[in-house]
């Protein structure tokens, strides 16, 4: 049973549609004006609205405009004795879904009832369809029963409610990204576009462009006018990953935007409003950064209202096995297979330290699966650095000395010897010295300006 609402300021067609429409079998209720209309509404929706254009008091053409700031989807049907072609062009530019002239034939309206009524089924079944979508790709594709990460998805509900900017720290492959979805589908901005860019994958100059946008003729290659991916975004949401690898001056200009909610387009001399939710996210300390006056503190305090740090894979083991199977599903879906893990090869997975987070435990899943000729996974398809994985061999050789170590020192080294040898693994190739250690280019390469290592690069890259 539907439900209608029959506006007209004529009580004789009030009385007869309601007549006509509750032998439709479908609930009645009526106004005299748009006023009383929307009063109606506030007190329960309508799949329906028929409405008279011409009324005291409020018409149906206001009644509509400001019908569609709450109720954008909902079905309205005009008539009035006195059409014209500007009443009609205004009440479709609105989103009024048809219009007939009085007086009309009966059989008519009900057929433009019917129809509209059946685009709203539609309008529900897609709008069902996204909600699924969206909690398909929510917090329940984050896997994790721990304590920790229970911590976390009920900090995703609380923060998907508000609009402040959030800031996800955590080290690569904690699933930064997964959190910024989920917070996304779960809010009011859900319905709009969720935008997502690596700001250390991009010059300065590239970066500008790409969040802001051009103008044609703004600089060479620049043929026609581009959106920024702000204004891509606006009323939805901008994921800013890898936010510690963008350079003083993008920074300035990424403060201003959040302040004044305004962009200017590369070349462009006026500004565009934008309302588009920021989240950030890095593996870096920003805090510290900031101390360092590598990153701006005003903008750190201004993209980090809310924080969510992510736990690494290490501090939550007991998340481990969920994970797998969760990834086992995954890829034998893709390829129509049944598998199980062998409890010696899960044993060996649980004992491993992950430095890559789950991504890295998604990667190793991802090549057991696909070697693994049986139905179940053996040790043997696991890759030899965890097969070979001796925690007792590891905790012996960091033995905390009995007079003590200064500890800042002792990670500086630590971090001076993975980048050498990983330059040497790669013959001082940056970009695949940087895939070994799992981090961006830009941040190898401050590593070698902090180490004062950059000319070895160059040296093993010559063969010296």
């Amino acid at each position: 049973m539907s439900n209608l609402l029959i506006v007209d300021d004529e009580q004789s067609y009030r009385q007869l549609l309601s007549l006509v429409f509750q032998d439709e079998g479908h609930r009645i209720r009526v106004a005299n004006n748009g006023r009383e209309a929307l009063t109606e509404l506030k007190k329960e929706p309508a799949d329906v609205i028929i409405s008279d254009v011409r009324m005291p008091d409020m018409d149906g053409i206001d009644m509509l405009r400001e019908l569609r700031e709450t109720m954008p989807d909902v079905g309205v049907i005009f008539m009035t004795a006195h059409a014209s072609v500007e009443s009609a062009r205004e009440a479709f530019k609105l989103g009024a879904d048809d219009f007939i002239q009085k007086p009309f034939d009966v059989e008519e309206l009900k057929l433009i009832v019917k129809k509209t009524l059946e685009k709203q089924e539609l309008i529900d079944e897609n709008r069902a369809f996204k909600r699924a979508q969206r909690e398909r790709g929510s917090v329940k594709n984050i896997v994790g029963s721990s304590s920790k990460m229970q911590a976390i998805f009920q900090m995703i509900e609380t923060v998907a409610a508000v609009q402040s900017t959030v800031l996800i720290t955590g080290e690569s492959g904690t699933g930064k990204e997964l959190v910024a979805r989920a917070i996304h589908d779960m809010s009011p901005r859900a319905e709009k576009p969720f935008i997502s860019i690596n700001c250390g994958a991009f010059t300065e100059t590239l970066l500008e462009s790409e969040l802001f946008g051009y103008i044609k003729g703004s600089f060479t290659g620049a043929n026609t006018n581009r959106k920024g991916l702000f204004e891509a975004a606006h009323k939805g949401t901008i994921f800013l990953d890898e936010i510690g690898e963008m350079s003083q001056a993008m920074q300035v200009k990424l403060l201003r935007v959040l302040q004044e909610r305004r962009v200017r387009p590369v070349g462009a001399h006026d500004e565009l409003e934008v309302d588009a939710r920021v989240i950030a996210a890095t593996n870096r300390d920003l805090k510290q950064m900031s101390l360092d006056g590598q990153f701006r503190e005003d903008l750190f305090y201004r993209i980090s209202v809310i924080p969510i740090d992510l736990p690494p894979l290490r501090d939550r083991p007991e998340d481990i096995p969920d994970l797998v199977q969760h990834f086992v599903e995954k890829f034998c879906d893709q390829t129509g297979r049944s598998m199980t893990v062998a409890p010696k090869t899960m044993q060996m997975l649980e004992n491993y330290m992950w430095g890559g987070n789950v991504r890295e435990l998604e990667h190793t899943i991802e090549r057991a699966v696909a070697l693994e000729r049986g139905d179940e996974i053996m040790p043997e398809r696991l890759p030899e650095h965890i097969t070979n994985y001796n925690p007792d061999r590891i905790k012996a050789e960091f033995d905390l000395p009995d007079d003590g170590l200064n500890l800042a020192s002792h990670l500086e080294n630590l971090e001076k010897t993975y980048v050498i040898e990983a330059l040497k693994k790669t013959s001082g190739n940056q970009t695949k010295a940087a895939d070994l250690l799992q981090m961006q280019v830009r941040s190898l390469r401050h590593l070698l300006d902090k180490h004062n290592i950059r000319s070895l690069s160059a040296q093993m890259r010559s063969g010296e």
